[in-house]
């Protein structure tokens, strides 16, 4: 099983609409992807390691799929599609990162 992880650097300058990310972009995700994504979860950024901090990410998106390329079939033909959606939830280029779940 693979996690693809979509994550969000904060900084002093980022915008990051939550509320659409959960309720219309996912959602979006999800139909596009539909069963090759066997879970889907979000994490919004609350505080860094020590009283105080920042968060390290404003915000983090994970899905995952039985292989990388039950992934890659199913976003491919939709790429376009869920990556020019991201200027109507934030400003921020996310970083992706695509991990063999181990435990």
């Amino acid at each position: 099983m693979i996690k693809v992880s979509v994550i969000y650097p904060n900084s002093s300058d980022a915008s990051f609409d939550i509320e659409y990310y959960c309720n219309t972009h996912m959602p979006m995700v999800q139909g596009l992807l539909g069963d090759s994504i066997k879970s889907r979860h979000v994490d919004y950024g609350l505080g860094g390691g020590a009283p105080g901090d920042k968060a390290p990410y404003i915000a983090m998106g994970h899905l995952t799929f039985d292989s990388l390329e039950s992934f890659q079939s199913a976003f491919t033909p939709h790429a376009e599609k869920i990556m020019s959606d991201i200027p109507n939830y934030t400003n921020i280029a996310p970083q992706i990162q695509i991990s063999e779940i181990k435990l």
